[in-house]
């Protein structure tokens, strides 16, 4: 497929075609809000979008951020994750802190085109964004795509477990590290979900009217319900990769 891929400018509704994609309660997280209502304002030239040059359809979009980290990205990175990054990026452009990195926070591809390798082809876009940027070093907090299956399973043991070939179990961390990258440790509150057994029970369908760890199909690690205080809690687990460019 012959992609042009580039910055959004003024594609923003191109952009908003590829929404979607995630599982509803995914849709919840405040933080996520936060920055997606300013990201074509505040980074528009680290928000790309792909789109077919055959049809004119949007058929990928990629999103990160600069910010400012006094640490080595090979060393650690915070435990806060996704939520972190967009925290930091955002107090950074508002402060105006030179940012030192580049954090990578969502690809998403059209529904249809998923398993065609449009995935990696966008992460190597985002690694040249950023280098073109005069940044040496993206790191993201990964999402690994193969965990929903093996939710009950430490995210610790998932995150470093190989194949024979050594390459990752997980399919999306395995493109990350074919692509360079290297895993440097998890952020294990990455993302946090809050709501009502009520609201748990529209976003998921599921009946949240006991007590303790509740399988969500899409959730990394179960989601904690509390029937007597009436609301449900899931904290996500991510895995820091890091790029140097």
């Amino acid at each position: 497929m012959d992609l042009d891929i580039a910055p959004i400018g003024d594609r923003v509704e191109l952009f908003e075609e590829l929404d979607g994609g995630w599982p509803e309660f995914m849709t919840k997280d405040p933080t996520g809000g936060f920055f997606y209502r300013y990201y074509d304002r505040f980074w528009p030239e680290f928000s790309l979008l792909a789109v077919d040059r055959k049809t004119g359809r949007a058929v990928a979009k990629a999103h990160s951020v600069p910010l400012a980290y006094d640490g080595d990205p090979a060393a650690g990175l915070p435990e806060g994750g996704w939520d972190w990054a967009i925290r930091t990026a955002a107090h950074d452009h508002l402060s105006g802190t030179k940012p030192t990195m580049v954090s990578a926070l969502e690809i998403n591809i059209r529904s249809d085109l998923r398993g065609a390798g449009l995935s990696g082809r966008m992460l190597a876009a985002m690694r040249e964004n950023a280098g073109r940027h005069g940044f040496t070093d993206l790191v993201a907090p990964v999402r690994p795509s193969g965990k929903p299956a093996h939710i009950r399973e430490p995210i610790d043991g998932y995150a470093h477990a190989t194949r024979p070939d050594g390459l990752p179990v997980d399919p999306w961390l395995r493109v990350h590290v074919r692509a360079g990258a290297r895993i440097v440790n998890v952020a294990h509150y990455s993302m946090t979900y809050a709501g009502t057994l009520e609201q748990w029970r529209s976003w998921t369908g599921l009946p949240f009217d006991r007590s303790g760890p509740v399988e969500v199909p899409g959730a990394l690690s179960p989601v904690h319900c509390d029937v007597d205080q009436d609301h449900a809690v899931y904290v996500e687990p991510n895995v820091w990769v890091h790029h140097r460019i």
